[in-house]
Formats: C-alpha cells, sequence, structure tokens
C-alpha cells in the first residue's frame, strides 16, 4: 500500500533553459512508495509545468528569494498552514541559501527537506572551486572571480583566450578576447550579480553525472551522461547513460569526502589526455534527473525517502545506453486559469 504524501517544488519553468522541477515530480509521480500530491511553487505565473495536465495538483505563486528569505519563508508557512506540505524540494540554487537558513524552522512546522549543509553549499561554489580542488586532491580548471570590469585587462596575466566567463548561479559563455569578456561580464553581472568568475577553458568532452549523497558519506545512486544534443544555452536536449567507472569512482570519492547531503550534478570535462576535470558542482538535482529514473535509479523518490528520515539502499546499477530526448510541446489553456493565478495567487 503506497503512502499519501504532499510534496511540493520549485523549478517549474519547464523551457529551453528547463529547471528540474518536472522531472523530479515525474520521478516522485513514478513511485513505487508514494501515493503523491504534488503542490507546485511557481515565481511566475507563465512556468509551463502550472498548466501541464498530470504534473502539478495545486498552484500557488511564491516571492522571488531576491525579495527576501524572510518573505519567502512566510508565504512558505502561510501555504503550509491552508494546505499542509510534508516535503519540501526547492529546485535553484538562487534559492537553496533562503531553504538551508529556514530548515529547522520549515522542520519545527512539519515541513520536511534534505538540503546541503551551508558549509557544502559555499565549498563547492564556483569561486572557490581551485580550493575546492586543492583540499579533495582533484582536478579543476585554474579560475577567478573578478567584481570590477577594470580586472578584465588583467587577465591575459594568468589566462590564454578562449576562457569561460560564468555566473555564479547560472549561464556560461565562451569569449575568444577582451571585449566578449565585457560583453558577457555585464550579461550575466546584470543577471546574478557579483562575482563573475573567469575560468580556464578544458578542451574535451564534456559528461555529467547526476547523485544522491546520504549526508554521511554514503552515494544512494549516480548515473552518468554524456549530452547528445545541446542548445544554445548550453543545456542538454539530448543525453545517453555511459559506462565509465572513472565518472563513478569521482562522484563517490567527492560524496565521501564532502559527506553530502542531497542532490547534485558534476559537470567534468573529460580531457583529450583523458583527464577528469570538475568544470563545477550544482547543489541540487538537475533537469535531466528523469534519465537516471528511466535507467533504473529513481533518485527524486529516494530523496523524498531521505527527507522523511527513512532508510534507502543504494542503488547498485543502471541501464547502460538509455538515452532521453526533450521536445516543445504546446499547451492549450483557458485564459481564467491565467487570471485566477495572477490575482489570487493559486491555481
Amino acid at each position: 500500500m503506497k503512502t499519501k504524501i504532499t510534496v511540493a517544488l520549485t523549478g517549474l519553468n519547464n523551457t529551453d533553459n528547463p529547471g528540474p522541477g518536472v522531472p523530479v515530480i515525474r520521478g516522485i509521480r513514478d513511485s513505487k512508495a508514494f501515493d503523491p500530491r504534488i503542490i507546485g511553487l511557481a515565481y511566475e505565473n507563465l512556468e509551463p509545468a502550472i498548466y501541464m495536465e498530470g504534473i502539478v495538483d495545486k498552484t500557488y505563486q511564491v516571492p522571488y528569494p531576491s525579495e527576501g528569505s524572510d518573505v519567502l519563508l512566510q508565504r512558505i508557512l502561510d501555504i503550509h498552514e491552508k494546505d499542509p506540505i510534508d516535503v519540501l524540494i526547492p529546485n535553484f540554487d538562487s534559492e537553496l541559501y533562503a531553504f538551508m537558513r529556514s530548515e529547522k524552522i520549515l522542520e519545527k512546522a512539519g515541513i520536511k527537506t534534505f538540503l546541503p549543509t551551508l558549509e557544502q553549499f559555499e565549498e563547492r561554489h564556483k569561486s572557490n572551486l581551485p580550493d575546492f580542488g586543492e583540499k579533495y586532491g582533484l582536478l579543476v580548471p585554474f579560475s577567478r572571480p573578478i567584481n570590477r570590469i577594470d580586472e578584465i585587462e588583467t587577465l591575459k596575466d594568468d589566462f590564454e583566450y578562449p576562457l569561460m566567463v560564468k555566473g555564479k548561479f547560472y549561464d556560461a559563455f565562451l569569449a575568444y578576447n577582451e571585449e566578449q569578456v565585457r560583453m558577457n561580464y555585464n550579461k550575466i553581472s546584470a543577471k546574478w550579480g557579483l562575482p563573475v568568475i573567469i575560468q580556464e577553458f578544458i578542451k574535451g568532452t564534456e559528461v555529467n553525472v547526476v547523485a544522491l549523497g546520504d549526508g554521511e558519506g554514503n552515494t544512494i545512486g549516480a548515473v552518468p551522461m554524456r549530452k547528445q544534443y545541446i542548445t544554445d544555452k548550453g543545456k542538454a536536449w539530448s543525453g545517453i547513460t555511459l559506462d565509465d567507472p572513472k565518472l563513478l569512482d569521482l562522484t563517490h570519492k567527492i560524496i565521501k569526502a564532502m559527506k553530502w547531503r542531497g542532490g547534485m550534478e558534476l559537470e567534468l570535462v573529460k580531457s583529450i589526455k583523458n583527464e577528469l576535470f570538475i568544470i563545477e558542482i550544482n547543489p541540487r538535482i538537475p533537469a535531466w534527473v528523469y534519465l537516471a529514473v528511466g535507467a533504473g535509479q529513481n533518485l527524486p523518490e529516494a530523496l523524498v525517502k531521505l527527507a522523511l528520515g527513512e532508510e534507502v539502499k543504494p542503488f547498485t546499477s543502471y541501464i547502460v545506453g538509455t538515452m532521453f530526448v526533450r521536445y516543445s510541446y504546446d499547451l492549450i489553456t483557458n485564459l481564467k486559469e491565467f487570471e485566477k493565478l495572477s490575482t489570487l495567487g493559486e491555481l
């Protein structure tokens, strides 16, 4: 008999730059353990998952974390008071700080989460990646945070072109000259704030791993993937699971060393010398997680179990050669639904 449970999630923007919300929800709905009721937490009233049939049962609009952690927390607690939430799964890097800081308050109210610690979150930050690599004996590209546009002139002292220009939360652009660095610096800083991260470009093949740590150093699951088709935003539109023990060993090493708690995505480049460089460590489940579900590791379900304090046995295998292909789909909805969400803040 399945356990009835209410799970609230963010990340409903299933566009060409998709959030993880929809695939996480699909994994939870595929669960053999839970009979879930899904509450969508939307930052914008045009996030597609709001209107997708069979995805969310109820949607509430919530304020952006930039409006203040306390404002966001109060909105969650107000929703919980009239529509009780068992488990909350935030799916964006930019909101994690607010929810990690509020974890004890949420727990006291009866809302379970399973998030990295603040120390873990900061340690793997893009601006701290060189120190992270040195601490754990891992290969990472040389990088440097910059906070002023006049620092761009000094990059030639430390870097060769091309180089990567990255936002502290999202966005990454390859720049071939100083002018392109300036253009991308302005674009990223306006969107995500400072610092902007300048990173050495490593030539090779990009590979990714989705993983889940139990907070005690154990890897509950890990599935490596190579992107088959990439959008102009650098997002995987198609991918395939890999048989790569080196990737899995590296993932286990990182989770064990950090005692990582929650979902993570490793972004790596396998260099022409067959060395694995860690490009980014994203502190949450990625948008391609349903590939892992399809390959035999339902990591969203396992994450919910961990949040509830249940014992979860590690996955021991997955199906190599499983592929995913994203597609666009025109949703038809009624203006009244849009108006209801816009005026009442719920649908």
